[in-house]
This record gives C-alpha cells, sequence and structure tokens, in this order.
C-alpha cells in the first residue's frame, strides 16, 4: 500500500504579487485549504480517491474567487458555461461535460455522465436535460454574478480578446484535484468556468479526457492553463504515457509534459499524484494555486 495523498489546483497563470494584498492571499489560501479539508476528511477515514477529489473540487466550484462553479468568467453573451471531468483510475472509467449552464457543481454531473449513462461526454443543451432528470442542484444566474468578473468581461471586450481566466487584475483559473486512497486507487477531477469573452461554444482541455485530466493505474494527472495548448499535447495522458513506456518517475514524467507544452507555446501547470502516494506540481507560468496534503503531514498550500 502506498501513501494516501491528495493534491488540488485553483488554476496558473501571471499572479502579479504587487497585486495581491495580504487578506486577498488569505482569501486565496483558505479556499485551497477548505478544498484540502474536504478531500481529506474522506481519503484518511479510508474513503475512496474518486469520492475525495469530487469532495474537493465541489468546494472549490463553491468558492468565488476561482474560475469554476460559482466564480465562472463570464462568457462573450454575459453567461457562464462550465466544463467539468472526472476520471477514476481503478477501472478507467470517465465522466465529462462541456458548456453547461446554472449547474452549482459542474463535477457532480461529470460524475454522473460517467456512472449513469453509457457516455463519457455530454454538451450544452442535452447536458442539462439530464442533470435535471437527475435532480442535480441549480443555481440562477444571480448565484454566478461576481463583480470581479463582470470587470473582465468589460476589458476583454474593450481590447476585442478572448483571455485567459488568470490575464486580469484578480489571477484565478481552472481547478481540479487528483489523489491516492489507501488501496493505491487513483483519481483525477478538473473544472473551470472557460475563458473571459469565450465565443462560439468554444470548449477547452478540461472536459476532454486525457487532455486536461486523466487517471489511470500509473498516475492520476489534472491540467491548468491554456487549454488549446494542452489539446495539442495531449498532455494530461502525456504523463501517464511517460511513466508507462518510458519508465519515468512520476516527477520527471511530469516535468518532461510540461516541457513539451513549454516547447508548442503553452502556459499553465499540472498537479499529479501515482500509486505510491508521490505527487507533482510542475508550471511554467508567474504562479499557480495549489495545496497538498498527504500521511503523517499537515496541509501546504502555495500560491507562487
Amino acid at each position: 500500500m502506498g501513501k494516501v495523498a491528495l493534491a488540488i489546483h485553483g488554476g496558473a497563470g501571471t499572479i502579479d504579487r504587487n497585486r495581491m494584498t495580504p487578506e486577498l492571499e488569505r482569501e486565496y489560501r483558505s479556499g485551497l485549504e477548505e478544498a484540502l479539508r474536504a478531500g481529506w476528511a474522506i481519503l484518511e477515514k479510508g474513503g475512496i480517491s474518486l469520492d475525495a477529489v469530487e469532495a474537493a473540487v465541489c468546494s472549490l466550484e463553491d468558492f468565488p474567487l476561482f474560475n469554476a462553479g460559482r466564480g465562472s468568467v463570464f462568457t462573450h453573451e454575459g453567461r457562464q458555461e462550465m466544463d467539468a471531468c472526472i476520471m477514476d483510475g481503478h477501472d478507467l472509467r470517465a465522466g465529462a461535460v462541456a458548456f453547461v449552464k446554472n449547474i452549482r457543481n459542474p463535477i457532480k454531473l461529470a460524475r454522473l455522465v460517467m456512472e449513469r449513462t453509457e457516455h463519457a461526454l455530454l454538451a450544452g443543451e442535452g447536458a442539462n436535460q439530464f442533470a435535471e432528470q437527475m435532480g442535480l442542484k441549480t443555481e440562477p444566474d444571480e448565484y454566478f454574478f461576481t463583480e470581479h468578473r463582470w470587470l473582465q468581461l468589460q476589458e476583454a471586450m474593450a481590447a476585442n480578446r478572448v483571455q485567459l481566466d488568470h490575464a486580469a487584475a484578480r489571477p484565478v483559473g481552472t481547478v481540479g484535484a487528483v489523489a491516492c486512497d489507501t488501496k493505491g486507487r487513483l483519481a483525477a477531477a478538473t473544472s473551470t468556468g472557460g475563458m473571459t469573452n469565450k465565443k462560439f461554444g468554444r470548449v477547452g482541455d478540461t472536459a476532454l479526457i486525457g487532455q486536461g485530466t486523466y487517471a489511470d493505474d500509473t498516475c492520476a494527472v489534472s491540467c491548468t492553463g491554456h487549454g488549446e495548448f494542452f489539446m495539442l499535447g495531449v498532455t494530461a495522458y502525456d504523463v501517464a504515457a511517460r511513466i508507462k513506456y518510458g519508465d519515468l518517475s512520476l516527477e520527471s514524467a511530469a516535468r518532461e509534459s510540461l516541457y513539451r507544452l513549454t516547447s508548442i507555446g503553452g502556459e499553465g501547470g499540472l498537479i499529479a499524484v501515482d500509486p505510491n502516494g508521490n505527487i507533482a506540481m510542475p508550471f511554467n507560468s508567474e504562479g499557480m494555486y495549489r495545496g497538498i496534503v498527504s500521511h503523517g503531514m499537515q496541509p501546504i498550500t502555495e500560491i507562487y
């Protein structure tokens, strides 16, 4: 049996220390710490990794400063379109949703896709109809309105650009979690609101299995950053492939995958865990909101 472990992230990108007040930093860290507690409460009682990553990501989705769930960025039309994916490495199952609306916790819907349908990915109105059939909790538009996200949209529209969620004054991003439980089983989960001012039903890497999210018996991976490049690099699966076929350690595989991402112009980071509870969290941006906890250690959160 390996070491029980949990890692989370709240996005990677340009994190300006000059704009990060002590009060705001405490807020971010409190959000990360709450998510770690939610996931760890399951793992330390012998619960499964799949439940732990879902709980951790739900906590991050409920926290308004991260770009997922309640804190999701605005599209060009002034709405939220959210993506999420969850994967169980123990039996190689996954579920994902893309551009869903008004779902309080998209990661819960992704798990329902995995467990209650024969599909792996549902999108748009069909995914929302499925959520209604399952009785999943929804929220009105007002629940998802945050002032700083609205200001980001106005800035992006004025400049006629689509921007990463962390490319404005309040740096935040895609959220995710990876875990190893007492039996060495692995799971990964990722959730996002995408890019500010996005148009035409854009979908990033988060909901695409093997690109932004992946788990098997070698590792579990959750990515964050400029999604188009993670799609081109098939980055989440690339980490697993380097371990499986290249006989690399988790740390080496994660860093080589990130180096490949950098070589094609991608920015961001990833978190990964293996069946022995080893954790890797490389990133090539100025910072990545992240946290870890494992057996015998206190929770740790980092930003820069």
